[in-house]
């Protein structure tokens, strides 16, 4: 006898989201590994999400890149670096912003339909990632474009 559970392979093969030329294109399978997200998650929602974060992501960027595509820099692999930058650094924290955007979302969809109160509490933990992702996000843009990030709590 064997047991089959749903909703825990990991690979499905999707093929990646072609982006705008300058950031790098998006593999939804890098995704759904580097977040552990299991297959309760469906491809098409998963594409989705990653789009909408895609152009959210680019949205925000779109000054930082067009200032760079003026400056004869066609990718983001052509932004020069800093000493204490990593090669591809503007790319790795491109995908870490869209990843981080697009799970938020997830998140915030697939809270816990439990009526009980155990429900309640993990919907409210999943709300909470959610907004610890978005500012992941709002870092990483932030470190793009050269802005500091502050946080400000009131105590």
């Amino acid at each position: 006898m064997s047991l089959v559970a749903y909703g825990t392979a990991a690979s499905t093969d999707a093929p990646e989201l072609a982006n705008n030329g300058f950031w790098p294109d998006l593999d939804p399978d890098d995704f759904r590994e580097q977040h552990r997200l299991d297959t309760t998650v469906t491809q098409p929602r998963l594409v989705t999400a990653l789009s909408i974060a895609m152009a959210s992501v680019n949205r925000q960027l779109a000054d930082f890149q067009t200032e760079q595509v003026a400056a004869q820099r066609g990718t983001a692999d052509l932004i020069p670096i800093e000493p204490w930058q990593i090669p591809g650094h503007h790319a790795l924290l491109y995908v870490r912003a869209v990843f981080a955007e697009a799970h938020a979302q997830l998140l915030e969809r697939y809270r816990d339909h439990s009526a009980t109160d155990v429900g309640d509490e993990r919907g409210e933990a999943k709300v909470d990632a959610a907004e610890d992702y978005r500012r992941d996000a709002r870092w990483a843009v932030a470190e793009i474009v050269g802005r500091n990030h502050t946080t400000v709590e009131l105590i």
